[in-house]
């Protein structure tokens, strides 16, 4: 490996913190109870409702996909509707693992073009599927990504909007969490400012891309919510019988704001990435407001980064002026350097790849 990081792929290519690492050690002693029945677990649940500043349910996972899918299980029936963006992580990368654990809810996509859905855009399909009755599916849930696919940010305004509209539609609204911390970060406002007090009623918090080993969660703001949840995800085989090994990672991330410390680092190498893009005539195509900047480059530029190490993936997305879209993402264990590197080889390039 080159002294300066070329992965610029995901954030769960990174290795795992070393605070996570010793809260792995400091539990890995004598004998607790098993199943969510140990002091590690009741710290999680404590620390996780200070955090939040509310009483709160929360269930930890191993994966993304089981948090998302297992919470829309739970809103949702098997004849329901889950509304989402075209781009969702649930809609495009968990191979039908929502409408599996739902036993057959739809999930009914929506498009815009920077990631985030207004609360315009729930009328129109809610009202028909009302009038269609037995013959649509039933309007359940809004399912949004903060961050979102593109990197974007939901204002509280905007999320407030968009949740106050799903309400009154007698919807329940699920929030993907995978960079929770990011969207924190970037907002500047406390995590219930970002969640519950902008209306979202259930969360799948993320760990894993932001220093775990393997953790994620399900935050349940309204306790109603999660009264089958323990069965569904045993019924699915996530429940972990050593708990605690999920809920000290957990733990680890939310002492002392280290999911933010993360966070807001990632968020600024992002920021410095883009604006050293920019000053190479490579413009981003969506504000960077998280961990992720998508830029269009010509073929040429990213056959000859490949060459010299960098990874990165071109992004499902139609061409900008005939040329891919690529996806770098930052993450909490990168520097400054790394950035420059990645800045220097572009420059390099830039004279001799046509725009």
């Amino acid at each position: 490996m080159s002294q300066s990081r070329r992965s610029f792929a995901s954030d769960n290519v990174t290795p795992v913190a070393p605070e996570v690492l010793a809260a792995l050690a400091r539990v890995n002693v004598g004998t607790v109870h098993s199943y969510g029945d140990d002091p590690e677990s009741r710290r999680l649940t404590a620390l996780a409702s200070a955090t939040f500043e509310t009483e709160l349910v929360i269930h930890p996972v191993a994966t993304g996909t089981a948090a998302n899918a297992l919470a829309l299980a739970v809103l949702a029936p098997p004849f329901g509707a889950v509304y989402c963006h075209e781009t969702a992580h649930i809609n495009t990368d968990e191979c039908g693992a929502p409408e599996f654990f739902t036993g057959g809810a739809k999930l009914l996509a929506l498009a815009s073009p920077d990631g985030k859905l207004s609360a315009g855009q729930l009328a129109a399909p809610v009202a028909h599927a009302r009038e269609m009755g037995v013959h649509h599916v039933l309007p359940a849930a809004v399912s949004i990504s903060q961050a979102t696919e593109w990197g974007t940010v939901y204002q509280p305004d905007e999320l407030k909007s968009l949740t106050a509209a799903a309400h009154a539609h007698g919807l329940h609204v699920h929030m993907d969490g995978a960079r929770f911390a990011n969207a924190v970060a970037y907002l500047g406002c406390s995590p219930a400012e970002a969640s519950w007090k902008s209306g979202v009623d259930v969360l799948s918090f993320g760990a894993t891309k932001n220093g775990a080993l393997a953790a994620e969660a399900v935050l349940f703001f309204k306790p109603g919510l999660a009264r089958d949840f323990e069965m569904r995800r045993k019924r699915a085989g996530h429940l972990w019988s050593k708990l605690r090994y999920l809920s000290t990672q957990l733990v680890a991330c939310l002492e002392q704001d280290l999911w933010l410390r993360h966070a807001r680092h990632a968020n600024a190498l992002a920021a410095r990435l883009a604006q050293g893009l920019a000053r190479q005539g490579i413009t981003p195509l969506h504000p960077v407001e998280a961990n992720e900047v998508f830029v269009a480059m010509p073929m040429q530029q990213i056959a000859a980064l490949r060459a010299q190490g960098f990874e990165f993936y071109e992004w499902p997305a139609p061409p900008v002026a005939g040329q891919p879209v690529v996806r770098l993402v930052t993450a909490y264990d990168m520097t400054v350097a790394d950035i420059v590197a990645l800045v220097a080889a572009v420059a390099a390039l830039s004279w001799r790849c046509p725009a």
